[in-house]
């Protein structure tokens, strides 16, 4: 594409310009630092509260999880959706809408973090004891985590919102430099708050809040540097509701998938109380930890894909956005199919991570771990054609293929295997466990043909 004669060379100029493997290189190893250290300190978080509090303690913070998801799906409306316009119009050199959509984004992700912190706070007994089934066991853990972290919901809304727009700015690095700083923080007053200050399941909380404003304090740092030339400016942050509906429109996928997790986890997580009892949310909870540090990855070459993709897209380089997708694919098979080799050959070396006890607990989330990710090596079509469809600004094909796997199948195996295995003699609960794998494999097929057809519409294009 070229270059405007009228304006200066920008860094994301090269988006369009570059080689796609230097790029997604480029864009997805920063994103991917980031993301994972993301996940490790957030399983670190319940590696120290395993060890030096209580296993119970780790299905208390999972019961917490789609309460926060909930808040944080506002966050992702905002943020993700954002990103994709913002990569958009950097693509057709629209650049003097870029400052007034990161405007619109500050104003919205802290106005939707604020009610989403309200409304927590004023529900928060009737979520735990009657949505949640919280056990006595559990119920002080569970509600002195949500308490406190719950503070933090805006500022978390902000500064994940925007670092995505660092990146597309055409700075992963120091996208990822920032997601670091916060990661960093959090893993250094971990120890301090829970075994220093003996303050156990809130040290962790108040770690999480404080690593967080960190995040989004580097984030403002950056929009007011030599760095970039956009800003941040007052007059921009007023909300209009043209753009805040394309803004909406476009992360409405993304977001309703995370929404859809925290209703999933809700279900899943009665549905493991009911046949499997507090040991067996532990046991998935800690596997749910694992998980994360395969999935966060995966999300991680997601967003470094987004801006090229989108970016090349808006500037109907169609060739260039079919390699950015298989190689963002394959990447992610890879680092799937890596994660499934780990967990079922070496499950016991995970659950040593969280806990010293050798019974009960231990087999069930070796167990656990092994059904799980029986089916990781495919899931990358779902996982990668979400973001795909998000990115190139097609909302409603985003949204099927994101509530595939956690709407469309998952919730329906939740009800209903459980009762196939005791028809059949078996567990209840291992038909509980057994919903993960089929609904990957389901939603894997159904976004590979969505995915399919789009690529040959482009070709009817050329």
């Amino acid at each position: 594409m070229a270059q405007d004669a009228h304006r200066p060379a920008q860094a994301s100029d090269r988006l369009g310009t570059d080689s796609i493997n230097k790029l997604l290189l480029d864009f997805s190893i920063p994103a991917v630092v980031g993301m994972v250290v993301n996940a490790v300190y957030n399983v670190v978080d319940r590696i120290y509260i395993g060890q030096g509090v209580d296993p119970l303690a780790i299905a208390g913070i999972g019961l917490v999880m789609p309460i926060m998801l909930f808040a944080g799906s506002m966050g992702v409306l905002i943020g993700v959706g954002a990103n994709s316009l913002f990569a958009i119009r950097l693509g057709e050199g629209r650049r003097d809408e870029v400052e007034k959509i990161m405007g619109h984004t500050i104003a919205l992700l802290f106005f939707l973090g604020a009610i989403g912190m309200t409304v927590t706070f004023l529900f928060m007994e009737t979520l735990l004891v009657k949505v949640m089934n919280v056990s006595e066991q559990i119920y002080p853990y569970a509600k002195t985590y949500l308490t406190i972290i719950q503070y933090g919901v805006p500022v978390h809304c902000m500064g994940a919102g925007l670092t995505h727009l660092i990146r597309s700015d055409g700075r992963p690095k120091t996208s990822m430099l920032v997601q670091l700083a916060g990661a960093v923080a959090n893993i250094i007053l971990d120890p301090i708050f829970i075994f220093g200050l003996k303050m156990g399941v809130a040290g962790a909380a108040w770690a999480t809040i404080i690593s967080q404003a960190v995040t989004w304090l580097l984030i403002i740092a950056y929009f007011n540097s030599p760095m970039t030339g956009l800003r941040f400016r007052l007059k921009k942050m007023i909300p209009t509701l043209s753009l805040s509906g394309k803004i909406m429109a476009l992360g409405f996928g993304p977001s309703v998938m995370m929404l859809s997790m925290s209703i999933v986890g809700i279900v899943q997580n009665n549905q493991i109380i009911l046949y499997g009892g507090d040991e067996a949310l532990t046991a998935m909870t800690i596997t749910f930890s694992m998980i994360t540090l395969v999935m966060m990855p995966i999300q991680g070459i997601g967003q470094g894909a987004q801006p090229i993709l989108g970016f090349n897209y808006g500037a109907k380089q169609y060739d260039r956005v079919r390699r950015c997708f298989k190689l963002s694919l394959l990447a992610g098979a890879c680092l799937l199919t890596l994660g499934f080799l780990t967990a079922e050959l070496v499950p016991g070396l995970c659950f040593g991570l969280f806990s010293r006890d050798r019974g009960i607990l231990r087999e069930l989330t070796i167990r656990t771990i092994r059904i799980t990710v029986m089916m990781f090596p495919i899931v990358a079509f779902q996982m990668m054609g979400g973001q795909f469809f998000q990115a190139i600004g097609k909302p409603v094909q985003g949204t099927i293929v994101s509530l595939s796997r956690q709407i469309l199948f998952f919730i329906p195996c939740l009800f209903l295997l459980p009762l196939v295995w005791q028809a059949l003699g078996g567990k209840a609960i291992e038909g509980v466990f057994f919903a993960f794998p089929i609904s990957d494999a389901m939603s894997s097929i159904l976004s590979f043909g969505f995915i399919r057809y789009e690529f040959h519409k482009w070709c009817k294009i050329k």
